[in-house]
Order: structure tokens, then C-alpha cells, then sequence
């Protein structure tokens, strides 16, 4: 019963933007005051890493230290800006060497350090001293993910891109393919060139975005595709052809020869 409880309280206290508890696992006791930070604060805390927080639509933090024994535990909770964005700063963290766990949305257990994005929220763990905590990781993921409010489905576009080929996967945070017009997407890269999505907040933004990407390409011809599309030459890109469907810009930027942009983006359009 105290169990129950003190996971219920966390959660109202997450949830709330309050301070979260180590009482959430029994043996761990609080060492210092609890952390809270906005956007416009957070680098008192993480100095020069901020940035990457930010640009990621980071809102709040709430952190609290717990210890059992000899051993620390760092644990913070960010409220980031939409489940695109919290997915993308785990995408971000994560070590690609090492294999992910289905923790929320995505997560990652490693000896001194457990991610995971469930909804809005993103959630670190970081332990000292030198040693293998595994265990401890994940019976704290195990009971934070019970009380973190979200979807645990991992954003839909991650299902759209072929697996076939594909390399990595990752939301950008702004700048798609180099271009400051597509200001954040999904990227899929494979061998012979890049898949994309880009992310528009209505159907009538993603238009606007798309005439204006037209004219950046001035020779392009068009092409037939959901709402529109066009096809070009870029000289760092390749072969791109660029569709609309309401409010999502997307398509393929493929290089050498064997791939064909306009059949990789219809069966992308086929999985939106």
C-alpha cells in the first residue's frame, strides 16, 4: 500500500510540475533539494548542453538526487514541447552502439545510464560511482514508466519509412536535408540517399512551405502526387522529388543510380 501510494503521489507531483520523490523505490533516500528549471534557466544547470534541451522544444524540468548505499542516482524529468519532440531528444541520447529497450515510446538501459520518452516527457537517469547498475536502472525505469503520463506508441511516421536499406531513423530538429525551410522532420538514411518528413502545423502552413521550396529549386518540373508535388537536381542532394499530403512535406533525395526518388516517395505516401 505505501508502495502504491508513493508511486501515485509522484506521479500527481510530475504531472503537476512539482518535485518527484525517491521514495518511488523503496531504500533511496533524497541527498539535496529537488531541481526544477525552465527554458529560460536551464543552462544554470546544464551548462553548455542547454542548447540541446532547447532545441528540442524543452518547457520544464523537474530533477530530485537519491541515493541507496554507496550509490547515486541523477534523475531528471523533462516536459518537452509534443511526443515529436521528447521521441526526438531520446533518438538524440541514445547510444547507437547499444541496443534499445521497449521502455514508453523507446529507451535505452546502459551500466551507468537508462533514457526513456513516454509522451511529452523525456527521462534521464544517470548513476555514480564507476560500477554496473543495470538492476537498479531498471527496476527506477520499470516504476517511472508506470507513472510518467503519455503514450507509450512511438510517433506515427516512424512507421512510414521502408526498413529495408535503412541505416538510422531520427527526428531533426530543424533545418530538414539542410534546408532552414523545412524546419523539423523525420529523416531516414540508407546507402543511396536520404527519406524524409517534414512536419507542418496545418495543411495551409505545409502549402505556403511548399511554394516557397518550389521556387528555392527554380529548375524543377512538376510531378503527380497526393496534393502536389515536384521533382529537381540538386548538386548535394541528388535526385529530389518533393510531395505534399495536408500538412506533411516529405519525399526522397536519392544518389547514384538503382533508385528511383518518385517510386520511394509514392510507396512512402502510400504508408501516410
Amino acid at each position: 500500500m505505501l508502495k502504491l501510494a508513493a508511486a501515485a503521489a509522484f506521479s500527481a507531483l510530475v504531472l503537476a510540475g512539482a518535485e518527484p520523490s525517491c521514495n518511488l523505490v523503496p531504500g533511496w533516500a533524497q541527498t539535496s533539494h529537488a531541481r526544477e528549471y525552465q527554458a529560460d534557466n536551464l543552462f544554470e544547470y546544464m551548462d553548455g548542453n542547454s542548447e540541446g534541451y532547447l532545441i528540442y522544444g524543452f518547457q520544464k524540468m523537474w530533477g530530485v538526487t537519491c541515493q541507496k548505499g554507496e550509490t547515486t542516482f541523477v534523475i531528471d524529468i523533462s516536459q518537452m514541447a509534443d511526443t515529436d519532440s521528447a521521441y526526438g531528444m531520446f533518438t538524440a541520447n541514445r547510444d547507437l552502439r547499444q541496443p534499445q529497450q521497449k521502455i514508453g515510446m523507446g529507451g535505452q538501459i546502459v551500466p551507468r545510464r537508462a533514457i526513456f520518452a513516454k509522451g511529452r516527457y523525456y527521462v534521464e537517469i544517470a548513476a555514480n560511482p564507476e560500477g554496473d547498475y543495470t538492476t537498479e536502472l531498471r527496476e527506477w525505469t520499470a516504476a517511472l514508466e508506470k507513472i510518467v503520463e503519455g503514450d507509450s506508441v512511438p510517433p506515427a511516421p516512424l512507421s512510414w519509412f521502408p526498413t529495408d536499406g535503412q541505416q538510422s531513423l531520427r527526428l531533426v530538429p530543424e533545418s530538414v536535408l539542410g534546408i532552414r525551410l523545412l524546419k523539423r522532420g523525420y529523416v531516414a538514411q540508407y546507402d543511396y540517399g536520404k527519406g524524409f518528413v517534414a512536419l507542418e502545423t496545418s495543411p495551409e502552413s505545409a502549402a505556403a512551405v511548399f511554394e516557397k521550396l518550389r521556387a528555392r529549386f527554380a529548375d524543377n518540373w512538376p510531378a503527380k502526387l497526393c496534393d502536389e508535388a515536384f521533382q529537381t537536381e540538386d548538386k548535394y542532394l541528388g535526385r529530389l522529388f518533393v510531395f505534399r499530403k495536408g500538412r506533411y512535406i516529405a519525399g526522397y533525395a536519392v544518389k547514384g543510380e538503382g533508385k528511383d526518388a518518385a517510386a520511394l516517395s509514392a510507396r512512402l505516401a502510400d504508408k501516410m
